[in-house]
């Protein structure tokens, strides 16, 4: 079997890319970003439901692309693995309303927090490399794809 990057997972990392860099708005904007997610942590509504239900579905695609290539994986598949058993925990957990889970989100939005910058920066640094990443993987398909289309008009 062939290594392939398959054509959802350029955008996967894509789409996670973009949803830790939108964490830079923390760092514009800590009561405003703050306000916002603790309300939608709260009220739980459509907005809540679906971004959860998306991002479960997302690491659940990513975990089991990684067990079906187990022994062809690609080095970065194993953040599928990784990332995906945390997302999924972390949306139990605020689902379940499991206590240490809400005190460490209240802690990780004290805008008092002298360890704020840190930590949302870290998040931004995420989303960064793997926003790199889906673009690399974008652009690495396209030159395989093309390459295979070549030898297929080559041996017609």
């Amino acid at each position: 079997m062939d290594k392939r990057i398959l054509a959802w997972e350029p955008w996967f990392f894509m789409a996670f890319g973009l949803f830790h860099l939108h964490r830079l708005w923390g760092l514009i904007d800590r009561s405003a970003y703050t306000g916002f997610w603790i309300g939608v942590l709260e009220n739980r509504g459509l907005f809540y439901f679906v971004l959860m239900g998306t991002l479960a579905a997302l690491c659940i695609l990513g975990i089991l692309t990684f067990i079906k290539n187990l022994r062809n994986n690609y080095w970065w598949r194993w953040i599928y693995l990784f990332g995906g058993i945390y997302v999924l925990f972390d949306l139990f957990a605020v689902a379940a309303e499991l206590e240490f889970w809400n005190k460490l989100l209240l802690w990780m939005f004290d805008v008092k927090s002298g360890y704020w910058d840190i930590l949302w920066l870290s998040f931004i640094l995420l989303g960064g490399f793997v926003s790199v990443l889906g673009i690399k993987l974008l652009l690495q398909r396209k030159r395989i794809c093309e390459r295979e289309k070549e030898v297929r008009q080559w041996q017609n």
